[in-house]
């Protein structure tokens, strides 16, 4: 089974938002450590990597006590997304056979990466990404063999996305009935839409 390195983006200021969403409660945590628990949970994950930038004390404090988990700073936040994948990938331990990257705003339970990783190793192909109702969703799983390639993104080039173009071909697509895969906590309505979904 492989090693798989997960990185949670948990570097924002959450303008959109109003208040951190590493912070936000969700089923009874932080929604930062709710991200990592389950992602913790897998057994094919390795060690679970979060990116903080705003408010490195209280995130990194919301994650201490979770197994396979630790925090890397990025001082460079407010440059953008990319830095902080950046900032995650630096921080992969070697030996990794792939990378799980997700953005603490799409909140996943365990069983969805369990489910995206067991098929990726199955299918043994370089990208998976979950997809329902045609539309792709998150989190994107790359192979190690990618890891040169992503740590080159940069935001000139649409980070990863440019990545994902180049291997077009080769993404699989991992189909899930659960519209969870599609979820991205932005503004306070989508986190309203949300609890609405789970009630």
């Amino acid at each position: 089974m492989s090693s798989v390195a997960a990185i949670v983006l948990a570097a924002g200021e959450s303008t959109r938002m109003g208040t951190p969403k590493a912070l936000l409660g969700w089923h009874g945590l932080p929604l930062v450590a709710y991200q990592a628990r389950e992602l913790a949970r897998v057994d094919a994950v390795g060690e679970v990597i979060v990116v903080t930038g705003h408010e490195p004390d209280a995130v990194s404090g919301a994650v201490r006590a979770i197994p396979k988990t630790r925090t890397a700073q990025n001082a460079r936040y407010r440059a953008g997304k990319v830095s902080s994948i950046l900032t995650g990938l630096d921080a992969v331990s070697r030996g990794a056979a792939a990378v799980l990257l997700l953005a603490v705003d799409q909140p996943r339970p365990a069983a969805v990466h369990a489910h995206l990783i067991g098929e990726y190793e199955r299918a043994a192909a370089p990208i998976a990404i979950p997809v329902h109702a045609g539309r792709r969703g998150h989190p994107v799983l790359f192979a190690a063999s990618l890891l040169p390639e992503l740590r080159r993104i940069d935001e000139e080039t649409l980070g990863i996305r440019a990545v994902l173009e180049r291997h077009a071909d080769e993404v699989l697509p991992v189909p899930f009935d659960d519209p969870i895969v599609l979820v991205d906590l932005n503004t306070p309505a989508d986190v309203a839409d949300a609890d609405d979904a789970r009630a």
